[in-house]
């Protein structure tokens, strides 16, 4: 593990989306650097497309999501 040296502005922001997520700020920052690379490794791929993927290799179940 080391440190990540990030701009104030974008600390800021990371600190606001973690309370909107309910994610630690480092929960929060992993989450968008998984998601980032996962799209420039899939860029065909949506945003949903990428969850939808990463939820169901994960084992949700979608059908109880929908209700």
């Amino acid at each position: 593990m080391g440190i990540v040296n990030i701009e104030d502005d974008l600390h800021e922001q990371l600190r606001r989306a973690s309370k909107a997520s309910c994610r630690s700020i480092n929960a929060q920052a992993a989450f968008w650097i998984r998601i980032g690379m996962l799209g420039e490794l899939n860029p065909q791929l949506s945003f949903q497309q990428l969850m939808a993927r990463e939820l169901r290799e994960a084992g949700v179940d979608a059908a109880f999501a929908a209700g």
